[in-house]
């Protein structure tokens, strides 16, 4: 089981992990109308406590929030607010290894009906160890017989609980058939990415991912490893891509928060690289866990210091 810290942030305070909670009346239990964003905060090579991106994750909550009609939440909460939520969360927990943080914006209206605007809302950040969603030594993937959830249903830009119920169907799936995750395509057969990780293919030197049009989540992480790759003078694409092109690509690897890069080694039944992470691969993650860090000054702009 995942280690969660005692202490939560709920409402206006701080209090134990068992008193923060909502109604079961409330539009976030009944629909799923909730928004949230998951961020690291590591040790730094300097003993303090670094949060990655954590701008970065607060427009993303913002933007969340925005694409479904929660209208109170950008009104209340400004990113000082925010940040500062997080500095008192490290502080009352003080971890003393990586962990993640989950900040979630539950619309909390009892019984409002399936509506957006204009409901009461309370957020929430809860704390826990930092246990990837995959295994570290690589993972073994199926394609899903479920497709990801359109754009024009569901947006995946928009990290929204209730959505989640279209990763637990193709994950639990994969569970079930022996690997350890799945690979969504979209509703014209392209590939779009894993449950909850985004997916990168090397390919003839070049490293591609899906495009933002392929109903992905545009992960944070992902964006990184673009820009460490850019750094690394690794050639990139954002492209549609087809379930064929993993077949036959030399090297694969997901990506996200809690997947950090994690290479695949094995599709459909398809051993990649001969069932090893690849060379790229393993550049990538050694540059990325460096960052998470703050051991590359190239990216030390990245972090903020939160306790």
């Amino acid at each position: 089981m995942v280690r969660i810290y005692e202490k939560a942030f709920f409402g206006d305070a701080l209090t134990s992990i068992e008193n923060a909670h909502v109604s079961v009346a409330s539009s976030a239990v009944l629909y799923g109308l909730s928004v949230y964003t998951v961020f690291p905060v590591c040790v730094s090579s300097k003993k303090t406590r670094v949060a990655f991106r954590l701008k970065e994750h607060y427009r993303r909550l913002i933007n969340s929030a925005r694409i479904i009609g929660i209208d109170t939440f950008e009104k209340e909460w400004s990113e000082e607010r925010f940040v500062g939520i997080v500095k008192e969360l490290v502080a009352a927990n003080d971890p003393r290894e990586d962990v993640f943080i989950r900040a979630t914006v539950h619309v909390s209206e009892l019984l409002p009906g399936t509506r957006s605007r204009g409901q009461k809302t309370v957020f929430s950040a809860i704390m826990y160890e930092a246990a990837p969603i995959l295994p570290k030594s690589g993972a073994r993937v199926k394609t899903s017989a479920w497709r990801r959830t359109p754009d024009t249903a569901i947006p995946s830009r928009a990290k929204v609980n209730g959505a989640y119920v279209n990763s637990v169907l193709g994950k639990q799936d994969a569970l079930d058939s022996g690997y350890d995750d799945c690979i969504f395509l979209d509703l014209n057969g392209h590939v779009c990415e894993l449950s909850a990780a985004n997916i990168f293919l090397v390919r003839d030197g070049i490293l591609s991912t899906p495009d933002i049009a392929s109903d992905i989540l545009e992960g944070i992480t992902r964006k990184t490893i673009l820009e460490l790759a850019a750094a690394m003078n690794i050639p990139t694409e954002e492209r549609r891509i087809d379930l064929t092109e993993l077949y036959i690509a030399d090297e694969l690897f997901a990506c996200g928060t809690s997947a950090y890069i994690t290479p695949i080694l094995e599709i459909d039944a398809r051993s990649i690289e001969k069932g090893n992470a690849g060379l790229i691969t393993k550049q990538l993650q050694t540059r990325y866990t460096d960052v998470l860090h703050d051991k590359d000054a190239e990216f030390g702009h990245l972090l903020t210091i939160v306790g």
